[in-house]
C-alpha cells in the first residue's frame, strides 16, 4: 500500500545480474506449506550495482514456477543478492531475507542492511535481498505503460464530470495495458505466491528456517509467510505494519486519514520556521498556501509539467518520513516566492519514476488480485466522497492510484486469513502517527500473533525507518536478533516497549533543538532506496 517511488527518488538502484538460474521443486498449497529443496544451489556471481560490490555482496538467480499448482509450466526468475555472515560458524545465524515494501518495491540493494544494525549483530546472518516476482531484475518484468505519470494528468479532485470520466477512462487503459503486457503473470502476483517464492529461496539456500526482515508492505509478506509456514519461522522483525484486517480497500481509505494528520504537522513545522520559509507563521496559514498553489498549478501547469496533480504527488513525501520535511519546505517557499518552473519540473519527474512505470504496474499486479475491491464505481464514489471531507490531501489522489483494481484484467482472491497462533516470537516495530500503515495495525498484527512484541514510539511519523540512528529502537532490534530478546509481553492492546521518536529535522539556518530520539548517525532510508 506504499505508493513513495511515486514522490521520492530512491537513493539507490538495484544493481543486475550474472549468474546462473537454479531449478526448484513447487510449494504444495495448504496451511502449514512446504517446499521440497533444490537439487543445487544457487550459482552465485558478481553484481553489478557500486553499492552492491563496494559490500562485497554475491548475485544470482532463482527460478520458480509461475503457477504453484502446476509447477511443470512456465518459470519466473527471482533476482537474488547475499551479503554473507563475518562471523565463525558456531556463532552464525542463518539467512536473513528483506523485503523493502510496496508492493512493487525492489529489494535487491537490502542485502547491506545487516551493517546498520548496531553492535554487529547483523553479522551473524547472511543477508539475502530480492526482487519479488514481476519487480525489478526478477524476470518476467511487468511494465504496461511507462508514460503514464507524464504530466500533466487531469486534477485529482473531482471538480468536475469531465475530470472523473478522464481519470476513469486512464485507469481503465492502464488496466487494459497491464492485461496484454502481463498475460499469464498477472494471475499469479498475489502475495501467497510471493511467500512461496520465499520459501523457495530458503529452500534453494538450503535453511532449514527463515529470519525475515520486513517494511511497510513487506510486513504483509511476512504476516502472510507466518500463516503458511510458522514451522518456518526463526527471527522476524516486521516495520509499520500492515493492518490484515483491510487488505486492501478499506487500508487504503484509512491512510487517508492517517495522512492528513501528518500533512498537517508538516504545514506546522514551516510555520515554526518561518524566518526561514516565509510561508506564515501558523499551520492554516502555511496549508492555505500551499492549496493556493495548488489551485493556480491547476489553471497553468508549470512548464507544462506540473499541475495540481503533480504538485500533490511531489509533497506526498511528507507524510512518509521527516528527513524530507526541510527540501520539500524549500521547494515549497522557492516556488511561492521565486517561481522557478524547471526547478519544479526536475523535481517531479525525479520523484515520479516518469519512463518506469514497473514499481506502479506491480503495485496494482498484487493488491489488485490479494483480495476483491468493490465493483461499482458509485461506492467508490461514496467513500471517497466521505473520506476527503476530513481529509482532502490525499484522498482523491490514492482513489485514482488504486482505481484501475476497479477494472482489473486478472481475478481477485479471498484476502489470507492472517493466524499467528503457531508462530514463534516475533518483533513489531511502528511509530503511533505512521501515516502509510496506521498504528491501529501494528495492534491487530500483534493480538493476531500471541507470541510477538511491540515497540512503538510515540507521537513517531516516520514510516519504515528502524535501523535509522534511534539508539533505543535499534538496540532493541540488534538485542533481537543477537539471541532473540524481546520487550516482555504485557495485557492488553498495547505497545510492550516504547522509545522516543527520533526528533524533527531542522533547517540549516535555525538552531537545532535538544535531540530526544537518540540519532547517532545519517538515517538508514535516506540512504537506501526509500520503500514504497
Amino acid at each position: 500500500m506504499k505508493r513513495l517511488t511515486i514522490v521520492v527518488t530512491a537513493a539507490v538502484a538495484a544493481g543486475t545480474l550474472a549468474a546462473t538460474p537454479v531449478g526448484l521443486a513447487a510449494a504444495s498449497p495448504g496451511t502449514r506449506t512446504s517446499t521440497v529443496a533444490a537439487a543445487t544451489s544457487v550459482a552465485w556471481g558478481s553484481c553489478s550495482d557500486p553499492t552492491l560490490q563496494q559490500a562485497h555482496a554475491q548475485c544470482g538467480t532463482v527460478t520458480v514456477p509461475m503457477d504453484y499448482a502446476h509447477p511443470g509450466g512456465a518459470k519466473v526468475r527471482l533476482a537474488v543478492s547475499r551479503v554473507l555472515h563475518t562471523v565463525p560458524a558456531s556463532q552464525y545465524q542463518g539467512v536473513m531475507l528483506v523485503n523493502p515494501g510496496g508492493p512493487g518495491g525492489s529489494g535487491l540493494i537490502y542485502s547491506i542492511l545487516g551493517s546498520f544494525v548496531p553492535g554487529g549483530a547483523g553479522n551473524a546472518y547472511d543477508w539475502i535481498g530480492f526482487d519479488p516476482r514481476g519487480v525489478g531484475s526478477s524476470r518476467p518484468a511487468l511494465s504496461c505503460d511507462p508514460t503514464y505519470a507524464a504530466g500533466p494528468r487531469p486534477p485529482y479532485d473531482p471538480v468536475s464530470h469531465g475530470t472523473v470520466n478522464a481519470w476513469l477512462a486512464r485507469a481503465a487503459a492502464y488496466a487494459t495495458a497491464c492485461g496484454r503486457a502481463g498475460g499469464a503473470l498477472l494471475e499469479h502476483l498475489t502475495t501467497v505466491d510471493s511467500a512461496k517464492d520465499m520459501d523457495s529461496i530458503r529452500a534453494a539456500l538450503g535453511a532449514r528456517k527463515l529470519n525475515f526482515y520486513g517494511f511497510s508492505y513487506g510486513t504483509y509478506l511476512g504476516q502472510v509467510y507466518a500463516t503458511l509456514f510458522p514451522d518456518k519461522v526463526r527471527r522476524f522483525v516486521l516495520d509499520s505494519n500492515v493492518d490484515p484486517r483491510g487488505v486492501w480497500y478499506q487500508d487504503n481509505l484509512d491512510q487517508d486519514y492517517a495522512f492528513e494528520v501528518v500533512l498537517t504537522k508538516f504545514f506546522g513545522w514551516i510555520a515554526k520556521y518561518d524566518a526561514t520559509y516565509h510561508l506564515g507563521t501558523t499551520e492554516h496559514a502555511v496549508e492555505q498556501q500551499w492549496y493556493d498553489a495548488k489551485d493556480k498549478l491547476q489553471a497553468t501547469p508549470a512548464g507544462g509539467v506540473v499541475g495540481a496533480a503533480e504538485w500533490t504527488d511531489i509533497f506526498t513525501g511528507a507524510g512518509y518520513v521527516q528527513f524530507l520535511w526541510p527540501n520539500l519546505a524549500s521547494l515549497f517557499s522557492g516556488w511561492v516566492h521565486t517561481p522557478n518552473s524547471k526547478t519544479l519540473v526536475d523535481a517531479y519527474n525525479g520523484s515520479a519514476s516518469v519512463g518506469d512505470d514497473n514499481g506502479y504496474a506491480m503495485y496494482l499486479g498484487v493488491q489488485c488480485v490479494d483480495a476483491p475491491w468493490p465493483q461499482k464505481w458509485s461506492v467508490w464514489k461514496r467513500d471517497n466522497t466521505r473520506v476527503a471531507k476530513d481529509a482532502p490531501f490525499l484522498t482523491w489522489s490514492n482513489a485514482w492510484f488504486n482505481e484501475p483494481c476497479r477494472v482489473w484484467p486478472a481475478a481477485a482472491h479471498d484476502a489470507v486469513h492472517v493466524n499467528g497462533r503457531d508462530v514463534p516470537p516475533i518483533l513489531l516495530v511502528d511509530e503511533t502517527l505512521d501515516a502509510a500503515t496506521p498504528y491501529p495495525g501494528s495492534l491487530e498484527v500483534r493480538r493476531r500473533f500471541p507470541e510477538a512484541s511491540l515497540i512503538a514510539l510515540p507521537g513517531g511519523t516516520n514510516h519504515a525507518f528502524s535501523l535509522s540512528g534511534n539508539t533505543c529502537l535499534d538496540s532493541k532490534i540488534a538485542a533481537y536478533l543477537r539471541d532473540g530478546t524481546l520487550p516482555h509481553r504485557t495485557s492488553g492492546s498495547q505497545a510492550d516497549a516504547t522509545c522516543a521518536p527520533l526528533p524533527q529535522p531542522v533547517p540549516s539556518s535555525a538552531s537545532a533543538p535538544t535531540s530526544t530520539g537518540g540519532a547517532t548517525r545519517p538515517p538508514m532510508r535516506a540512504r537506501l532506496a526509500v520503500p514504497r
